[in-house]
């Protein structure tokens, strides 16, 4: 049978419809704890059942309705006493009003009593997915309060909230009592029921409509069924937003400050606007407060953290027990943001500072030996690019002096490409200026103009031609020269200038074919460049300093990787490149080397490749295998010997549950003049993750120094130095994650001792912690 009910008084809805947006706003997901309320006896006995019950939530059987006050309503049998004005609705019932729907075994409507009672597997589903379950839903005659006897939730992200009797009341509010909340999957991967992973249990869970928040009463959080976490006091908004307070903690402990413990407090200052403010505390070192900011705006954002103490300071050197400390205030600042002004000007920045170079390692906030501090205004054309930026470093490092450190600004750089090709080629134009300032150092200003053109094209024979050509006029002041350290990098002082042109031709045949089920490809490459001599030495060099040949810069016109200098006279290289596909494995490989033209004595140092009119050998080889396995070799060989002077590996292997990071590098590069940034390095990395069961696993990784004083005269390595190792075990799923993590360094930096250090961290998923 199946009817549609006439318009009835918005007072009189049922409880069903009342309740089920009211429940939905219970079962948000908590986001923040508060202080106040303490726990409350046991209002209702028995356990709350998460599992969804073996009901269809909805019977489609009742019709549409238009008006907002209409019921659509159908059962099978519909029973009506006329003397006792009882309605009895029975066998799946089903009403729908406002897009919410209900459905139930049997409704009784006493109209004179006013009492309508929903029995038999009810099940009630709103516009957004939600369903409320329950065994009986009992109203009172103002049709505005009631109960529900064995309530389940699940929203339509799949949290669900159960408990054993909950009650309406007239004003609006509700309380559940019994009560359980999860996130978490409560079935496993075929469907049988599992225990969820965790969940919130609470005597008494309690819905204020006037204040729109949620209380609860005797929380605690279980894990693995285990009552490990009380939550006295916890409480939230009743929406999705997040609501203030205090987030759950986290403990480490390590050998400098001793065990540690931060709680943090999360305040919610507005909409797009939020802090948290964290204490850590200490049992070997005093106290430390961290905050943090963070604003969404309408045409960007920015972040604001920040970390402050007042504690004894160890000099670097200083490692015995006689070494004086003294205590002062310490601390660590950093913002960062962008701003889109509109669809062409953009800004960003990004700032650090800290008080001191042991603070950020000390606390293990970072293990960064420099702190950049920067900023980009930006404006991208159809045809142009704007950039104005500017940056600053801190050095960290207990052998650099502060002073020596750089400061750019401003810098300058405009390009424009012009619409109409010149020759069939794309011309660009580009505008750049530097100036570079240190307090205790040289400084250099740089202005340059330059002019690019390329040409490319395919001839008949299917080779790929390229043809560049390019002219740049530079000028450059500098004083203060003799406090570089470097000769080679100083210049001359005063006013400098130099004219810059060079004219290139590359030539690519690719040569395509069947090999082995795949497609191999084998592309012989010749180019050669032509440049006419250039006064190098007499212009300082502040962004051209390391250098070392590969791959990536063996094609380049320019082969520093900077502008103060650009290498002169004629070269030709030659190499050859090599691709193999097929589904689900490649390889690419790469081999080129250089000869020099003309005798010229090369501006490259000793060691980096390309001393001699012959260059070395490089290469660089690239394995693929579906996503279990990525290596990548790169290598440089002397011309003379072939001895290895570069040998750099790094492989990925394994699943996204199981894998193993690899990597070494070795530079021999024999360099006589001792220059920074160009000193022998030797290196081994290695990390990885191991499954052990179901959602658990042990990881790890390690840094060995290999570098001995034979590689570098500086180093005080002895060939095999660990820097620093760690071992841990995690336990990760949709709605939890668990890391247990002990570390152990190896080198001391002042107050940042050597040592272990373990760390324990939780996250509850959907939780806001």
């Amino acid at each position: 049978m199946t009817l549609a009910l006439l318009p009835w008084a918005a007072n009189r809805r049922l409880l069903w419809l009342a309740t089920a947006s009211g429940l939905a706003i219970v079962a948000n997901p908590v986001n923040a704890q508060s202080a106040g309320d303490s726990p409350a006896p046991p209002q209702a006995s028995g356990e709350p059942d998460l599992q969804t019950p073996d009901v269809a939530p909805t019977v489609a059987d009742a019709p549409a309705v238009d008006a907002e006050d209409q019921i659509g309503f159908a059962a099978d049998n519909l029973n009506y006493d006329t003397d006792t004005e009882i309605v009895v609705a029975e066998g799946h019932v089903a009403m729908n009003r406002e897009a919410i729907a209900m459905r139930a075994d049997k409704v009784t409507w006493n109209r004179k009593t006013g009492q309508v009672f929903a029995e038999g597997n009810v099940a009630i589903t709103n516009p957004e997915g939600d369903t409320a379950y329950g065994d009986k839903i009992e109203l009172t005659d103002t049709l505005r309060d009631g109960v529900v006897d064995n309530l389940l939730v699940v929203l339509d992200n799949g949290s669900r909230l159960a408990a054993i009797r909950g009650t309406r009341f007239e004003n609006g509010n509700i309380e559940l009592e019994n009560a359980a909340y999860t996130p978490c999957p409560v079935e496993d991967n075929a469907g049988c029921p599992k225990n969820p992973t965790w969940r919130i249990r609470a005597v008494r869970v309690i819905y204020d409509h006037a204040k729109n928040k949620i209380r609860y009463k005797g929380a605690r959080v279980e894990i693995f069924g285990l009552p490990l976490i009380p939550l006295p006091g916890l409480s939230h908004p009743s929406n999705s937003e997040a609501g203030s307070g205090i987030l759950v903690p986290e403990v480490r402990f390590d050998r400098t400050n001793g065990f540690e413990i931060a709680v943090p407090y999360y305040l919610r200052v507005a909409p797009d606007r939020d802090a948290t403010i964290t204490p850590h505390v200490y049992t070997n070192a005093a106290p430390m407060i961290e905050g943090e900011f963070r604003a969404l705006t309408d045409i960007g954002s920015f972040r604001l953290n920040g970390y402050a103490t007042y504690s004894s300071v160890v000099p670097l050197t200083g490692t015995g027990s006689g070494v004086v400390q003294s205590k002062e205030f310490r601390g660590y600042l950093e913002s960062a943001g962008k701003f889109q002004f509109d669809p062409r000007w953009s800004f960003s920045y990004s700032g650090r500072i800290t008080t001191d170079r042991t603070f950020m390692r000390r606390y293990d906030i970072s293990r960064d030996d420099r702190l950049r501090s920067t900023f980009e205004l930006e404006r991208i054309g159809g045809q142009s690019y704007l950039s104005i930026a500017g940056w600053a470093t801190q050095t960290l490092r207990a052998g650099d002096v502060q002073g020596q450190q750089p400061i750019a600004l401003p810098i300058i750089d405009y390009r424009q490409r012009l619409a109409d090709p010149l020759l069939g080629g794309q011309v660009e134009l580009q505008l750049n200026t530097l100036a570079i300032g240190r307090t205790a150092g040289q400084d250099t200003q740089r202005a340059f103009a330059g002019a690019r053109w390329d040409l490319r094209g395919l001839t008949g024979l299917g080779q790929e031609v390229t043809l560049t050509a390019l002219v740049r006029g530079d000028v450059y002041h500098s004083d203060e020269n003799l406090l570089t350290a470097v000769p080679g990098y100083r210049g001359k002082s005063g006013w400098q200038a130099r004219g810059i042109a060079a004219v290139a031709a590359d030539m690519r045949w690719p040569f395509i074919g069947e090999f082995m089920g795949g497609t191999q490809t084998l592309t012989p490459r010749v180019q050669v460049v032509a440049t006419p001599p250039i006064r190098n030495l007499d212009i300082p060099n502040e962004d051209s300093r390391a250098f070392d040949l590969e791959d990536g810069n063996l094609f380049a016109i320019n082969r520093f990787n900077g502008h103060d200098r650009f290498e002169d006279g004629a070269r030709i290289t030659y190499g050859v490149e090599w691709n193999f596909t097929r589904p689900g494995f490649s390889v690419n490989s790469v081999v080129g080397q250089s000869y020099r033209l003309s005798e010229k004595s090369s501006l490259f140092p000793d060691g980096t490749g390309l001393t001699d009119r012959t260059s070395d050998i490089v290469g660089r080889t690239t394995i693929a295998y579906q996503d279990f396995l990525r290596l990548t070799h790169r290598f440089r060989l002397d011309k003379d010997n072939l001895a290895v002077r570069r040998n750099e590996f790094d492989a990925t292997i394994g699943s996204r549950s199981t894998y193993a990071v690899l990597g070494y590098s070795r530079l021999n590069r024999d360099i006589t003049m001792l220059a920074e940034d160009l000193q022998d390095r030797e290196e081994a990395r290695v990390g990885g993750r191991v499954a052990v069961a179901n959602n658990w696993s042990i990881f790890g990784s390690a840094i060995v120094d290999l570098t001995s004083q034979h590689d570098d005269p500086g180093s005080q390595a002895d060939g095999f130095e660990p820097i620093r190792h760690r071992l841990g075990v995690a336990y990760d799923d949709e709605c939890l994650s668990i890391a247990l993590t002990w570390r152990r360094d190896y080198i001391d930096t002042g107050d940042a001792r050597r040592g272990n250090s373990f760390s324990f961290r939780i996250a509850f998923r959907n939780l806001g912690f």
